[in-house]
């Protein structure tokens, strides 16, 4: 009867066992590679061809493999996390950048902490210091109001790389997205439509992306011939509230215009909605143009014609260029087009 007992709790021992997990030198085996290489692999630090890579790759998957990070970390004096610097948590732009990171990280071992600088340099500054305390491999740096020489400073901490900045050196790489030519277009489109008494919605005035838009929109008039008028620009904060509050403003100045420039996309979500409440059709009375191309524009009623710079590209460029530059192996900087999305939002005067 004893021995009956225990051989059942022996089987119910075997039958709720986890499987034994699999190793790197199993792996290196159902690969074809050595264990060096599936080492280097998973800590982002092999030159291999794509082939051997997705070798390798397909062999973690299917023995369901899980790398011990930890002794991985400690082994390597790597800690395989990465700080992000955003701005605002809850802004579609920045959630696209992040989703970009995410994808740009896939695959290299890398896992992601954020923190919020809040448009305030010395948060950022005092943020990317905790981040550097907490022994991570690298940041990115997602705008902001930090200059390149306090980047350039950080940088020789751990290596940065700084989305909306200029900043370079061996240890930090900038990608730049050119706000001056997108306000340049947005306004030229208007006045290709017809339009000259074209109001400006812009965002906050120690923010680069915002002058240098603001900079745009006067050299597209200054080349049609059109004169800047002050009571026609209006401050917004780049969020819907203050595109809605800035569009009331100009309304209730009482000047006439017939084609709004807003700042960006979330500006002119507001915007919109100030026109809709007044009775304003769009674009039969006021034709509107944003800047980004976030997902939501295309849906919004009307089709948000915008200026589209490739956010969610920026948020891959920036991990990969990071990824680089953690590896020693340097990362160019890059500047990074925008274009002209037309959509049902603006039309020719009749």
């Amino acid at each position: 009867m004893e021995q009956t007992i225990r051989k059942n709790a022996v089987k119910k021992r075997r039958i709720g066992a986890q499987p034994a997990a699999s190793t790197v030198t199993e792996v290196a085996k159902r690969a074809g590679v050595s264990v060096s290489t599936v080492s280097r692999i998973l800590n982002g630090t092999a030159r291999v061809s794509d082939d051997k890579r997705r070798s390798v790759e397909r062999a973690i998957e299917d023995l369901n493999f899980k790398p011990n990070v930890l002794a991985q970390s400690l082994k390597s004096g790597q800690s395989m996390t990465i700080g992000v610097i955003t701005q605002a948590v809850e802004s579609p732009f920045f959630n696209e950048l992040l989703k970009g990171i995410e994808e740009g990280l896939q695959g290299s071992g890398y896992a992601s902490l954020m923190a919020s600088g809040h448009w305030n340099s010395q948060s950022e500054i005092e943020r990317i210091r905790l981040l550097i305390a907490r022994r991570v491999d690298g940041i990115i740096l997602l705008t902001g109001n930090l200059n390149n020489e306090q980047i350039l400073d950080l940088a020789s901490q751990t290596p940065i790389v700084a989305v909306g900045h200029t900043a370079h050196s061996d240890n930090a790489a900038s990608i730049f997205i050119d706000s001056r030519m997108g306000g340049y277009l947005a306004t030229k489109h208007l006045i290709s439509l017809g339009h000259r008494r074209i109001a400006h919605i812009q965002g906050p005035q120690e923010q680069h992306d915002a002058s240098n838009r603001l900079h745009g929109y006067k050299m597209a008039l200054e080349e049609a011939g059109i004169a800047f008028d002050e009571d026609l620009v209006t401050q917004g904060d780049f969020i819907e509230p203050g595109g809605l509050m800035a569009m009331n403003r100009l309304l209730d100045k009482g000047v006439s215009f017939s084609a709004v420039f807003c700042a960006n996309d979330q500006t002119a979500y507001g915007a919109r909605l100030a026109l809709y409440r007044r009775g304003i059709r769009v674009p039969e009375d006021i034709s509107l143009i944003g800047f980004d191309d976030l997902p939501m524009s295309s849906y919004t009623t009307p089709p948000l014609t915008t200026i589209r710079q490739p956010v969610y590209e920026v948020g891959q460029t920036a991990a990969k260029r990071l990824l680089r530059l953690i590896r020693g192996e340097g990362a160019e900087s890059v500047n990074l087009n925008v274009e002209l999305v037309i959509r049902e939002s603006t039309r020719r005067l009749g």
